[in-house]
């Protein structure tokens, strides 16, 4: 009888613990759809204290953050969301938003993934599908600005690397010897037409014309 009394008390104050916890859920909607996110948060974190596995209070606080543009967060709270094994969970909305927060802060494989979860809950979301088709485009253009951010450092090392470089030394000739070799330079310039003079020239044979 006494474990019987026991029992009762515990259901009756889930009961109690639950009340005020769908409370603050509906008063953190009431602020939601009034565009009060920071207060909407509050209650929803107020609800999760109250009852911890409320799957409305997490999906709810998840979205009142990403409408604050706190996506890291509310990618961790739908994250959370998502592996816990509350069944009353809508995981595909889950995996959806989930898939938004990440790409919002550009980690586009994370999101690719989450979408993908997200169409093995519902395969028929159109949404879904779209924004996996974009979020793919988006990591091909990161894709390319990688790669012409690494050709441009690469660019930049190797005009600083000729930049510092030394100069190739320059020969060093006095004066003397410049002359000497402009000298010998002249000599046998003089040489070579005096011997093109003396050759006699030969005159050049006559060649026939071809016949047709």
């Amino acid at each position: 009888m006494r474990s019987l009394i026991i029992l009762f008390l515990l259901f009756t104050i889930g009961i109690v613990n639950a009340q005020p916890a769908q409370k603050l859920v509906r008063s953190g909607n009431n602020e939601y759809n009034n565009g009060h996110f920071k207060d909407a948060e509050i209650d929803y974190r107020k609800a999760l204290t109250k009852e911890p596995n409320s799957p409305k209070a997490a999906f709810n606080l998840g979205n009142s953050l990403y409408k604050q543009q706190n996506f890291q967060e509310a990618s961790a709270q739908y994250l959370k969301l998502a592996q816990s094994e509350n069944k009353e969970a809508p995981k595909a909305n889950v995996y959806y938003n989930l898939g938004n927060s990440l790409l919002e802060n550009k980690k586009y494989n994370e999101s690719i993934d989450a979408y993908k979860m997200a169409l093995r809950q519902n395969p028929k979301d159109e949404d879904t599908r779209y924004n996996l088709s974009y979020a793919m485009s988006k990591l091909q253009q990161q894709k390319k600005q990688e790669q012409n951010k690494k050709q441009e450092q690469k660019q930049k090392q190797q005009q600083q690397k000729q930049q510092q470089q030394p100069p190739e030394p320059k020969p060093n000739m006095s004066k003397q010897d410049a002359n000497r070799m402009l000298n010998a330079m002249n000599n046998n310039e003089k040489r070579t037409l005096d011997k093109t003079k003396n050759k006699q020239t030969v005159p050049a044979q006559n060649i026939p014309e071809k016949d047709w």
